[in-house]
Formats: structure tokens, sequence, C-alpha cells
């Protein structure tokens, strides 16, 4: 069986509401998940993972260090079946305004709560519950980032009709 490889990014942000997750929805199967794409010949996990999400979303991330996680799942293209692995990073958004590549048909900023329902897959939940503990553990750590600009958008903002 052929496998697959991609990588993606569980990007976040922290405003006034809180901590929101960036979802994105598909223009193929109109499913709702986080930013990712194949790893191309001579590209590392992490440049992949970049590259797709400025492709996907025109924004950038400061990846945060330490959490790397991967999902295995397979799945049909035409007759054949294939394996996919993708490889997950968090990264805290540097930028805010979500510039939509032809892949995708919507966006969304949204709590953890909402964000988890609106996610398409079991496995991509249970993604979002790893990195949401995984940032608890950090919260009594410093942040190097600095805030982002205010007034954020507020919840639900999109193009979502």
């Amino acid at each position: 069986m052929h496998t697959e490889r991609s990588a993606g990014v569980i990007v976040f942000r922290d405003g006034h509401a809180g901590r929101e997750y960036l979802l994105l929805r598909s223009a193929s199967g109109g499913h709702w998940g986080f930013p990712k794409g194949r790893v191309e010949p001579g590209e590392d996990e992490i440049a992949a993972a970049l590259r797709e999400l400025h492709e996907e979303a025109g924004i950038t991330v400061e990846i945060v260090p330490g959490f790397r996680e991967v999902l295995h799942y397979g799945f049909a293209r035409g007759s054949k079946n294939l394996h996919k692995e993708v490889v997950y990073f968090l990264g805290r958004a540097r930028s805010f305004a979500v510039q939509l590549s032809g892949e995708h048909l919507d966006y969304l900023w949204a709590s953890y709560e909402r964000t988890r329902q609106r996610l398409s897959y079991e496995n991509a939940q249970e993604l979002l519950d790893r990195a949401e503990r995984f940032l608890e553990t950090l919260k009594s750590l410093p942040s190097s980032s600095p805030s982002p600009p205010s007034p954020l958008p507020s919840e639900g903002e999109g193009r979502e009709g």
C-alpha cells in the first residue's frame, strides 16, 4: 500500500475572548480541518507545514517547540487504497488576516469547544484535545510572542454562511 506523507499546523491565537483555533473548510468534500498538505521531495516536515499554511491561509505562525503529533489513516483515491501519514505541529499565529486558497471554501477562528464540535473527523478532535492539553501545561511559562493586535475579529468571523 502506498503511503502519502503530509504535514500541517494546528494554529491558535490568544485573544480577548481566550484561545481560538483556526479551521479551514475544504472545497473537496466540505469537511472542516486544520491546514495541511503534502511534504515535497527534499522538504522537511516543519518547512512543509509552514509552506502549506501560507499557501492555504496566507498567515504565518511561530512553531511551539515540543509538540509533534502524527495521524495515520487510510483513504481511497479512485480505485486505489492509500495510507496517509500526517505530522502536525502547533503554531501561535503571528498574522491573523486569513486569505484562503482555492482549496478551501471558508475559515473559522473559534474556541476550543466550538472547534472540537466543528471538526469533521474523530482523529482530528483527538488531535485538538492533545494540543489543548499541551498548551495548558505551558500556561505558567512566559510567552515570547507579542500580544495580538486589538481588537481581533470576533469568533465566527470568516466567510461561513
